[in-house]
């Protein structure tokens, strides 16, 4: 502070000469910084390898893109908006690509503008995009090129509704056809860029109502991204092999800006999931870490146990050393069931795939740390370093309710749930239960999905889908409360059979004699269904219990269950009749 005008930016020389600013350089900010001196080194190190588009590209190649798109971005947008990114207004842009080389360039270019990117899935519907356009208040949109239709259609509804040009750019026809020089890129010599200000839009899944577009600051970007790559030691020499959405906390916070950050290489291949492709892939090898959720590690091993599993021993063995040559395996977007987890540990020579705990609001709290083998079996870690934790009710089963520095700032357009997601101390409420042990966390569920009163019993819904997973024959299991007039609900399982036991059909009375020696009688489903194939999921890969338990069990439960052993419509005649034994 200048005392003697009270102007913070008084003593600053560049209040005093012109701004640093031209087509080839770059804003002042830690992450540019580090993509800078990247393009520097000798040989060239790569950033992405796109397997859809085949293209391959260094760091040096990635920041000339970078600066050609968002030169273009400059010039489209209007002299107002402008002004307001060099004040520092709070200023969005879309982003409407796949994961791969053209998303990695328009992300960078609109971070290079001063601007905040909101990534938007391509798989959304054109209504789905106009609600995160108009959301966001964008003043333009990134598309890849196989998304220009699509994204110009969106661009031109919008616009005819504002009665203004909202443009529609696209990506891959802006790329340079060779790199510039590295000293010709430089770093402006002006003010960092305000870390507070908004960096990035993330939505969150709007299984609770229409999507919330949760405002991560700028400074989340390199902070978190930093804080991945300490805590799992990425460095250059490092590749990654991403798969999952880009417009999800995991595809971006744990997967995109961390190993850029670190200077290692992004392999890309968006699109459907493959198993097939998956083992053919990690067979051959120079990967070094690996992103997924429960359900690719489900689909894999599923592959690996009716297909691999028989080839000869030779055969067989590139596959086993392609899954130990990775450094780390991550889960996330949900705990991964424990039967999975255990073939999982078995196949990597006992080296276990680590497991994190966050949401979109606040990034990842509770990790399994690197190494840690006295990490208990379904605990998913513990609290990371500089995250204030604790559970609601002041002991070791709660709420889990947070404060971290990578903690979004607020929803869009939304103070009235930014300040009731927050309890009077400033705690971030997530809903989530969870039980401590010592100093390692077991997640017990949503506390609106997966806490089960029944009988005047708490019962956690994870904690039986654990148990019933672990029964041979069962291959998904969701687990979910069902509303009862005499104990307030009922424990309800979905669930789908594995093809290589020869069960034909299952009955409650079956599963619940199977499951006697691993829980409690009050614990035990009454209710049960058995669909064929898997169970639905939302684009991370979660089952949406939300909507799949009232399809499944609806408020009129009994008027559908027939005498045990009889078909009426339903795949399996599957519900007990009788009442909890407690």
């Amino acid at each position: 502070m200048d005392y003697l005008t009270g102007s913070m930016t008084a003593r600053d020389r560049t209040a005093n000469v012109p701004p640093d600013v031209g087509d080839r350089v770059l804003p002042n900010s830690p992450f540019f910084g580090r993509l800078v001196r990247f393009a520097h080194e000798d040989p060239l190190p790569l950033a992405i390898r796109d397997l859809n588009l085949n293209v391959e590209k260094t760091y040096l190649q990635l920041l000339t893109d970078v600066l050609a798109v968002r030169n273009r971005l400059r010039r489209g947008l209007t002299s107002e908006t402008i002004e307001d990114i060099s004040r520092g207004v709070d200023t969005f842009i879309g982003v409407f690509a796949a994961g791969g080389y053209e998303y990695t360039v328009a992300m960078l270019a609109v971070l290079a503008l001063g601007a905040a990117v909101v990534p938007m899935s391509t798989a959304s519907s054109v209504e789905e995009v106009i609600y995160f356009v108009e959301k966001s208040r964008q003043v333009a949109i990134l598309c890849a090129t196989s998304s220009e239709p699509a994204a110009c259609s969106v661009a031109s509804r919008i616009s005819a509704n504002r009665n203004a040009e909202l443009p529609c750019i696209t990506i891959g026809s802006l790329f340079q056809s060779a790199p510039l020089l590295p000293h010709e890129i430089t770093i402006s010599s002006d003010r960092y860029l305000d870390d507070n200000s908004a960096g990035l839009v993330i939505f969150t899944s709007g299984t609770t109502g229409k999507p919330k577009g949760a405002v991560m600051r700028r400074g989340y970007i390199h902070d978190a991204a930093l804080a991945v790559a300490d805590s799992y030691r990425i460095n250059s020499q490092d590749v990654l092999l991403h798969v999952l959405p880009v417009h999800h906390a995991l595809g971006i916070g744990l997967m995109f800006f961390a190993f850029l950050y670190a200077g290692a290489l992004i392999e890309f291949r968006s699109g459907s999931f493959d198993p097939e492709w998956m083992w053919e892939r990690w067979r051959r090898g120079g990967l070094t870490f690996f992103a997924g959720v429960s359900t690719i590690y489900m689909r894999m091993k599923r592959y690996f146990e009716q297909k691999l599993a028989k080839l000869a021993p030779e055969a067989k063995y590139d596959y086993l050393q392609g899954v130990r040559n990775f450094k780390v395996l991550f889960c996330g977007a949900g705990a991964l069931p424990h039967p999975i987890a255990a073939f999982w540990t078995d196949m990597r020579g006992g080296k276990r795939v680590l497991q994190r705990y966050g949401a979109t609001e606040f990034g990842a709290v509770i990790t399994i740390r690197l190494n840690d083998e006295n990490t208990p079996d379904g605990s998913v870690g513990q609290v990371t370093p500089g995250v204030e934790l604790k559970l609601s009710g002041g002991g070791d089963e709660g709420e889990i309710l947070i404060k971290s520095s990578q903690m979004f700032s607020r929803y869009l357009d939304d103070q009235v749930a930014t300040t009731n997601v927050h309890d009077e101390n400033g705690f971030f409420k997530t809903g989530d239960i969870a039980r401590r042990e010592g100093k390692y966390y077991f997640i017990l569920g949503r506390a609106s999905l997966d806490i089960i009163k029944s009988g005047g019993y708490k019962i956690s819904a994870l904690e039986i889908e654990r148990e019933v997973l672990a029964l041979p024959y069962i291959e998904e299991v969701m687990v979910v409360a069902v509303e009862d007039e005499e104990y307030g609900q009922r424990v309800a399982a979905l669930v789908s059979l594995r093809q290589d036991q020869g069960l034909q059909e299952l009955k409650i009375s079956r599963l619940r004699a199977d499951l006697m020696e691993r829980m409690a009688g009050y614990k035990m489903p009454t209710l049960l269904r058995v669909v064929e194939g898997e169970l639905p999921k939302g684009s991370t890969g979660k089952v949406l219990k939300k909507t799949l338990g009232p399809l499944f069990f609806p408020t009129d439960w009994e008027q559908h269950c027939p005498p045990e052993g009889e078909k009426r419509g339903w795949i399996q005649a599957w519900y007990s009749q009788a009442k909890p034994k407690l």
